[in-house]
């Protein structure tokens, strides 16, 4: 299977869709979510409309009947009538509200699935890399909350309002065509209006959306606990909070200028509709003297124009209401929506067993084609049951290596061959369960340190042994041991007491257990080191995993990585060129290219860039000791 250059970009994920198909979407979801309850509220959504039309039917009844000298049993029939349908009247938002609520649950939970299961499909690292996309994660996360349901609420409330304008109309046109002519030409300029302003705010939210990312932003920077210490050394804490205040203010004013819009604009519309009412109600004070019209027959005019007017308000606001929340579900749309991010081997081919090695053959990659290139032709062969140490200067393209053997990106040009198979012909969760890696950026997660330990395979969350293992290997079981709770103690101060299980009173003196005890750096490389030991992985990858480590702990962590990988192929990447010494074969990476290769003898004889840059490493160690002190200072070659 052959595989052209394709430059890697974050731009592919698609734009919104139309508004169209974001309502059919949004009410496929809300479907999916719960058929019965989507089907009961698009019931009630279309009773409920007609009850103020049957009500105001049922009151012109009684009020005729009473007019005429009706009997008594007829009246208290027609009454009976009239508060059943008040009645249901009454009832009828408040089934509505419990419908909406269970469709929000519903719809909550299901969009949450949805979210976090496509973000999960997405095998790559260009998306989480790309501040468009993460703009656009971060919006399609808050329209979890209620946005499709909004949605929903929004296209059944239109088609409600719609329904009790034509009930109202059909009612006002028994009584007189032209008066309902003119009600109608009276609500034209408030729908006119109303649209232009729904248009309006919606072009205001969009043009502040960067103000409102940008408060968020700063927001969490203040709320951050790892901020929290940079910000009070420094004092800068109001700086921020002055850019929050700045862009807010900015916002709010760009809401005010609408707000006043309207204002304006509401008093000649409620002036026009207030002398469209009255000259109604003139006209059928006078039909009615005249014998033209019943007393019932008032009633229910007067009724008709005031819900005519009412309905084409709550019509229009809908309509606003749904531009801003398809607005948002398109954001969540889009995330749904988004295609692969690489692509996946419609047949992969089985990944075999690391038998051959791993090859890199002329491997040229860029993160994206605007930006350098961050490797340019590597050719370089990891023999299985080896090990092999990259160095080299910062953006040599050290780390590069590792995302394109972990396929989080592929090469533009050139292939990487496990056992002779390129790595876009694997499936890519099935070429990552072979690997175990420790990377520079570890992560130290809000769950307990036994739980930290076995996402190095989850399958090994109730297998305490083997997490405890691991933790022996990394050299950290002594410290989790010491801790409040042992292996069970959460590693957050975050996340503590969330569960109801921990109280205060229960707890140390200081409320260790309580508050989560988090771990220094050190002691959490050494977690993230369990965590990649916990796996026969067939591939062992290092990305300087003694950075954050003293001397004697990083000795410790050296010697327990030579027992583990006694027959397990390894990449090994360090600054620290002591720790790189041991692989068996060592390469030098310069402006991503191989500049040189060899074991750490053949490499300090030929006296080129690994050798410059291990003799500067050994002088600082040797410039730290007087010539005095026993060991020292080192000789030449050692570290």
């Amino acid at each position: 299977m052959t595989h052209g250059p394709r430059e890697v970009t974050g731009e592919s994920e698609p734009a919104p869709a139309g508004t169209g198909r974001l309502a059919g979407r949004a009410l496929r979801l809300a479907w999916d979510a719960s058929r019965g309850v989507t089907s009961a509220y698009f019931l009630v959504a279309l009773a409920a409309p007609a009850l103020p039309v049957l009500v105001a039917w049922a009151t012109k009844g009684v009020l005729d009947a009473l007019q005429a000298g009706a009997p008594t049993d007829e009246l208290l029939l027609g009454a009976l009538v009239l508060g059943g349908l008040g009645l249901l009247a009454g009832w009828a938002p408040q089934v509505q509200q419990y419908l909406r609520a269970e469709l929000n649950r519903a719809a909550g939970l299901r969009t949450l699935e949805l979210l976090y299961r496509a973000v999960g499909r997405l095998q790559g690292l260009v998306r989480f890399e790309t501040p468009r996309f993460l703009d656009r994660l971060r919006l399609a996360q808050q329209s979890t909350h209620g946005v499709p349901t909004m949605v929903v609420q929004t296209l059944f409330g239109l088609l409600g309002g719609s329904l009790t304008i034509v009930g109202f109309l059909t009612s006002l046109l028994a009584i007189n065509v032209v008066m309902s002519v003119a009600v109608v030409l009276s609500a034209l300029p408030v729908l006119v209006v109303e649209l232009a302003l729904a248009r309006r705010r919606a072009d205001v939210m969009w043009r502040t959306t960067p103000a409102q990312r940008r408060e968020f932003v700063y927001g969490t920077y203040l709320t951050d606990p790892q901020a929290a210490q940079e910000i009070r050394l420094f004092g800068f804490g109001p700086f921020l909070l002055g850019r929050i205040l700045a862009d807010r203010r900015g916002v709010d004013a760009a809401d005010r200028r609408v707000d006043r819009q309207d204002l304006r604009l509401q008093v000649p519309l409620a002036l026009c509709s207030a002398l469209v009412a009255g000259a109604g109600l003139v006209w059928a004070v006078l039909a009615a003297q005249a014998g033209r019209l019943t007393i019932g027959d008032v009633t229910l005019f007067v009724a008709a124009v005031a819900g005519v007017q009412q309905a084409l308000v709550a019509v229009v606001q809908s309509l606003a209401q749904a531009h801003e929340s398809l607005l948002l579900f398109g954001h969540l749309d889009a995330v749904l929506e988004a295609p692969p991010d690489l692509p996946v081997a419609a047949e992969p081919v089985p990944v075999p067993p690391l038998r051959d090695g791993i090859r890199f053959e002329d491997v040229w990659f860029r993160y994206a084609p605007d930006l350098p290139w961050v490797l340019r032709g590597v050719d370089l062969v990891l023999p299985a049951g080896d090990s092999l140490g990259v160095v080299g200067m910062n953006g040599a393209g050290k780390s590069t290596l590792v995302k394109l053997l972990c396929r989080f990106y592929d090469p533009q040009r050139g292939r990487i061959l496990w056992d002779g198979v390129d790595l876009r012909d694997l499936d890519p969760a099935e070429l990552r369960s072979r690997l175990g890696a420790v990377f520079q950026s570890f992560v130290t997660y809000d769950l307990t340190a036994a739980e930290n330990i076995a996402l190095g395979r989850v399958d090994a969350v109730r297998d305490r042994a083997r997490v405890e293992e691991a933790a022996v290997l990394a050299g950290v079981d002594d410290v989790l041991r010491t801790l409040p709770r042992g292996y069970d103690t959460l590693l957050t101060r975050t996340m503590a007491g969330l569960d109801g299980d921990q109280d205060p009173s229960d707890g140390d003196a200081d409320g260790a257990d309580v508050t989560g005890v988090p771990l220094s750096g050190g002691q959490g490389q050494r977690l993230a080191l369990a965590r990649a030991y916990l796996g026969d992985s067939e591939l062992l990858i290092l990305d300087e995993p003694s950075s954050g480590l003293d001397a004697a702990a990083e000795d410790e962590i050296h010697r327990s990585l030579q027992h583990l990988r006694a027959g397990t192929t390894a990449l090994l990447i360090s600054h620290r060129l002591g720790a790189i010494r041991v692989a068996d074969r060592i390469v030098v990476l310069d402006d991503g290219v191989v500049r040189e290769t060899g074991d750490h003898a053949t490499l300090m004889a030929a006296e080129g860039l690994y050798a410059r840059l291990f003799a500067l490493q050994a002088r600082g160690y040797r410039d730290l000791l007087p010539a005095s002190e026993p060991g020292g200072p080192l000789p030449a070659g050692r570290l």
